[in-house]
């Protein structure tokens, strides 16, 4: 089964999630919504900043490959099978990702 999960939002952050579906969907959001090296002694947490000021399609190459890394990297469990963006009516420069993943089967 495949989820959508979609960068920034206002949602609560459950620590320690005790239902795995959710911890994968919470996880990959916040890989996507956390800037790389804006986390303290984790720096290489979340997607590069390198895109701001590129050409859209350009960015949006750029940050496939680079959502694409992060998730496998940060969350095990989810395997990205797609990145769309959408622009964000109010400043259409900025890219909203929305990444399709399949959750990897507990093994129980």
């Amino acid at each position: 089964m495949s989820y959508m999960v979609t960068a920034g939002g206002k949602r609560q952050i459950t620590l320690n999630e005790a239902d795995s579906k959710a911890s994968v969907l919470q996880n990959v959001a916040m890989i996507l919504s956390t800037p790389k090296g804006s986390v303290p002694m984790y720096r290489d947490f979340g997607i590069s900043i390198e895109a701001v000021d590129r050409p859209i399609h350009a960015a949006k190459a750029l940050l496939r490959g680079q959502i694409k890394e992060a998730v496998e990297l940060y969350e095990p469990r989810a395997e990205v099978t797609r990145v769309t963006f959408r622009q964000d009516r109010a400043d259409p420069s900025r890219l909203i990702p929305t990444v399709e993943i399949e959750i990897a089967e507990d093994p129980e």
